[in-house]
């Protein structure tokens, strides 16, 4: 009787053990690819994880904020428009991190409801993080508090507490290598083919100065502008298109939205032309 009562031994084999080994590290690895989603009502945010980096000039590596919004909601670029608020980035607590840098994809302008346009992103979005690891030999864990704001017939202000330990194998770094490809480059003034800002002029206007600029696409493609001044306080109006003459598309604004005691004479403006898939950078000093 007690030996009917006796269940059988499962006898584990030594490749069945490994392979149970391989899966539990499998799964283990994988948490380290993406942290936990922060959910919103209308949005959902989490960090990525890519690959560590090593080039002659610097070794860093590739992270991202991914941001989930439901159809028809919205969150803003660094330079939001005629409203809106821009992320704020918080790393403190961060182990191991000398320091981020928040790369910008190429945004778009959307109505603000309210007669104005604002600047920024719908659907999926990738911001990418370049990260400094003090010691690249060793993990690093990257602490972020978010805060941005989430826009669909309303306004609503969203924070979002993550975390996550990268070890520089991330897989990821597809989403991430795709996103950077959306960053702008940077170029100066006059140059590239395609696309190009060939002129900008300082003009005297009405009640303030107005700048004129003329930008390159080819023939038939969509170019919009956006300008920033040299610094967040700058409130700079959107430039609006006021004439083409085959591949150059005239924009103008006026200087107006300047901090107090601040003068455009002299001041760096940075330019952002978005043409389809293709996007530049372009610092201009204001004579």
């Amino acid at each position: 009787m007690l030996a009917a009562a006796i269940r059988p031994l499962t006898i584990v084999t030594v490749s069945q053990m490994c392979a149970l080994m391989c899966i539990v590290g499998t799964s283990a690895a994988r948490a380290q690819d993406a942290s936990a989603w922060d959910k919103e009502i209308h949005a959902e945010t989490r960090l990525i994880a890519g690959s560590l980096i090593k080039t002659s000039d610097a070794t860093f590596l590739r992270a991202g904020i991914e941001i989930r919004l439901d159809p028809g909601w919205k969150t803003y670029w660094r330079q939001p428009g005629d409203s809106g608020v821009p992320p704020s980035f918080d790393f403190a607590g961060s182990e191991n991190i000398d320091s981020v840098n928040v790369l910008w994809p190429a945004p778009e302008r959307f109505p603000d409801g309210a007669g104005g346009n604002s600047i920024g992103y719908v659907g999926r979005i990738v911001l990418p993080l370049r990260i400094a690891p003090k010691d690249a030999a060793k993990q690093s864990t990257l602490h972020l508090k978010l805060g941005y704001a989430i826009c669909g017939n309303l306004c609503v202000p969203a924070e979002a507490t993550l975390e996550l330990t990268l070890t520089g194998n991330g897989a990821e770094e597809a989403a991430i290598e795709k996103a950077d490809m959306r960053v702008p480059r940077r170029v100066t003034l006059g140059a590239g083919q395609n696309l190009a800002i060939r002129s900008v002029h300082r003009e005297p206007g009405g009640e303030h100065e107005r700048v004129t600029v003329e930008a390159a696409a080819p023939k038939g493609a969509p170019l919009d502008l956006f300008v920033e001044g040299p610094t967040s306080d700058w409130a700079l109006p959107l430039p609006e298109q006021v004439g083409t003459t085959g591949e150059l598309r005239r924009f103008t604004f006026d200087l107006d939205g300047l901090p107090p005691g601040a003068h455009a004479e002299g001041a760096t403006l940075t330019f952002t032309a978005v043409s389809g898939d293709d996007a530049i950078e372009v610092p201009v000093h204001l004579d």
